[in-house]
């Protein structure tokens, strides 16, 4: 969850100036920003902090008051007029943007059966095509293995039934070109993190193949928080990304919300 939004801060002043290298300075206090990725798993993640799951119904209205309370995050045109509807109807989209928000499933899920259950649930209200479900599921599904300490050659397995992942590092960075839909982000992102070797270096590898980079590093970087949890400090994470995050409005507590996931981790963690 931390990790999906320190991803997409990192790659925020990257997504249209791609710059196709690991040496880069992660943050910069004027330029890097929470975009919609951040808002919506924070939305996501209010949803399980706050008991909001009861319907479709409910997790449309979360979803709304998070995007209209921050309507200049960067979303996509057609998920943007969903936001301003006041119908509850999905839209059939398969953009990464249901993978990209879906992180707090796997930390508020306690089987593989409500992992699959809850990306349900928070991705069918808008992303109700098939792809759009299945990239949420499997970018939820990785984090949860992630998070019980399963190998990256089991999470690579499991992503193979689903995606081709068999990629090039060398040709990623050459040819990879901006996409947002969830049968590109996933894959790509999904292998960034496998072929990384720190949490730190998932962020690097993730940004410098470029393209829809605050995306790929929020969903990459969700995954990498789960796995390489013994060198991830919350609270240091926290600490550091605060300046970044947009200020509280509409009685939502960015922080507070997060120190309670933060606390739901620990507890996840010490079972």
């Amino acid at each position: 969850m931390l990790g999906a939004i320190i991803g997409d801060i990192v790659g925020s002043r990257f997504e249209f100036n791609n710059i196709k290298t690991k040496d880069f300075e992660l943050l910069d206090i004027d330029d890097s920003f929470a975009t919609d990725d951040s808002i919506m798993s924070l939305a996501v993640l209010d949803m399980f902090v706050n008991n909001k799951l009861n319907s479709d119904e409910e997790v449309t209205k979360t979803f709304r008051k998070w995007g209209r309370t921050y309507p200049y995050a960067g979303y996509g045109s057609r998920f943007r007029g969903w936001l301003e509807e006041e119908t509850i109807r999905p839209i059939n989209s398969y953009g990464n943007g249901s993978a990209m928000r879906v992180s707090a499933v796997a930390w508020y899920s306690n089987s593989e059966e409500e992992v699959i259950e809850n990306a349900n649930k928070v991705t069918r209200v808008s992303h109700n095509h098939p792809e759009g479900i299945k990239g949420a599921v499997v970018t939820a599904m990785c984090i949860y293995y992630a998070r019980i300490g399963k190998s990256k050659e089991f999470i690579k397995d499991y992503v193979s039934k689903y995606y081709d992942i068999n990629f090039d590092y060398d040709d990623l960075v050459k040819n990879y070109d901006f996409y947002e839909i969830c049968q590109k982000s996933v894959p790509e992102a999904i292998y960034c993190f496998l072929i990384s070797t720190s949490f730190i270096d998932c962020i690097r590898t993730t940004i410098s193949i470029g393209g829809d980079c605050d995306t790929t590093a929020a969903i990459s970087c969700a995954i990498a928080e789960a796995y390489y949890k013994d060198e991830f400090n919350d609270d240091e994470w926290l600490e550091t990304i605060m300046p970044f995050l947009p200020e509280n409005k509409n009685g939502l507590k960015i922080v507070d919300l997060l120190k309670k996931y933060i606390e739901k981790k620990k507890e996840v963690l010490n079972k």
